[in-house]
């Protein structure tokens, strides 16, 4: 298969890599001539273009199999990810029409579910969030599924939740650094999925997913604050984190609680994963770091 990675950075070049180990023609679009070693050494063929400039995607190569948009913003506004996104998103449609591929695997969010009370969600719950953010992102999903019942371009939607990984692990930075806190009495859950588990859905979307359907890739163990602090606490022989009783309005600004179920990937595209549950992937990204400095500065119990 030839397959154009859009976005192809922190998910994207390890998900290139393992699909050009298993024989396919892979190419990365990133908007600057950055990580061409890293590339090349995944076996990736980089295509310099920016989705948000729909005059770059000349360069996109023609006779694609496999599409994957997995773009990230980096943070950003509203109004960010209505350009990388949305707009994004239209300007690579345009570019595919004149020849669809066989199947476009988009990275959504699970921020989309908006619920605040910790009920379980599925890929069939309420959409309805509240942060402008998720909203750009819903209405991304839209327009791209929109696009697939138009028989213009076969798409298969992931909601991703929040990824973590070597060198991008946020609460686990934010405990060594002191300064981690739980919200209220820590019991707002965390959705996680870890990055190698992110590629591995991918590839199992790609070679197993339904065009039109939407899948919810996160790990099976969705898990509170408290519980997810304890267990950085004992592993490391460190302190809980203080609890801010009332949360200030940056921090309750769009926030949601509920727990993702991911029974739907399992099911239909037979995935299983690498890391299960955080207590794995956490622990062999403290083993990484380990190996890589003794600097952390907390030694496990």
């Amino acid at each position: 298969m030839r397959v154009l990675i859009v976005g192809c950075g922190y998910v994207g070049i390890p998900l290139g890599a393992e699909l050009a180990r298993r024989g396919h023609d892979v190419f990365g679009l990133r908007r600057s001539a950055s990580a061409d070693d890293e590339l090349h050494a995944a076996g990736i063929q980089r295509v310099v273009a920016d989705v948000t400039k729909p005059e770059t995607l000349a360069g996109v190569p023609a006779g694609l199999d496999w599409v994957v948009n997995c773009v990230a913003s980096g943070g950003g506004s509203a109004e960010d990810y209505r350009r990388i996104y949305l707009q994004g998103t239209r300007n690579l449609l345009d570019r595919l029409a004149t020849s669809p591929p066989q199947k476009l695997v988009y990275t959504g969010s699970t921020s989309v579910y908006g619920q605040t009370d910790g009920s379980r969600v599925n890929e069939g719950s309420p959409t309805e969030p509240a942060a402008p953010t998720a909203r750009v992102l819903l209405e991304t999903e839209r327009l791209l599924l929109d696009s697939e019942r138009q028989k213009n371009c076969p798409t298969v939607v992931l909601r991703v939740a929040g990824i973590y990984g070597p060198g991008r692990s946020h609460w686990l930075k934010q405990y060594l650094n002191g300064e981690a806190r739980m919200d209220g009495t820590g019991d707002r859950i965390l959705n996680m999925i870890h990055r190698d588990d992110v590629a591995g859905c991918i590839v199992a979307a790609l070679e197993n997913g339904r065009p039109g359907e939407i899948y919810n890739a996160v790990d099976d163990r969705p898990v509170s604050q408290a519980e997810f602090f304890q267990w950085l606490a004992d592993t490391l022989g460190g302190p809980q984190p203080p609890r801010l009783a009332e949360p200030s309005d940056h921090r309750l600004r769009g926030a949601t609680n509920k727990v993702v179920s991911n029974q739907k990937l399992k099911t239909e595209l037979g995935y299983r994963f690498k890391y299960p549950d955080f207590s794995r992937g956490y622990g062999a990204e403290l083993e990484r770091m380990r190996r890589a400095s003794d600097s952390i500065g907390l030694e496990p119990r």
